[in-house]
């Protein structure tokens, strides 16, 4: 379970990372390298989502629920916007969600 968890993180943080160059490239006129090494970034990403145990289809449902919770931890560290009780209810349901579909027993 530890395993398959740190491949959501990394998998998370390419992700995030990745798209945060792309978005700094475009929207903030960064260097074309920026945008280059987030699009690398997000296609390790792809690769890395491989690595889990369970079937596509399950992975990247549970993802979503850890992309969310990443997306909002980044929000507050890297944008400074401060979760809310309903940011933070929703992303408490969300990882209880990720539980359920990637580690309840079949």
């Amino acid at each position: 379970m530890l395993k398959s968890l740190l491949y959501f993180f990394v998998a998370g943080l390419l992700e995030l990372g990745g798209g945060y160059l792309v978005w700094l490239w475009m929207r903030e006129h960064k260097p074309l390298l920026w945008g280059i090494l987030g699009a690398i970034a997000l296609g390790i990403y792809g690769i890395v989502a491989t690595f889990q145990p369970a079937n596509f289809g399950r992975v990247y449902a549970a993802y979503g629920g850890v992309f969310i919770v990443m997306a909002m931890f980044w929000s507050w560290k890297v944008d400074g916007t401060i979760p809310d009780r309903y940011d933070l209810l929703g992303c408490c349901l969300a990882f209880l969600s990720v539980l359920v579909i990637m580690y309840a027993p079949r």
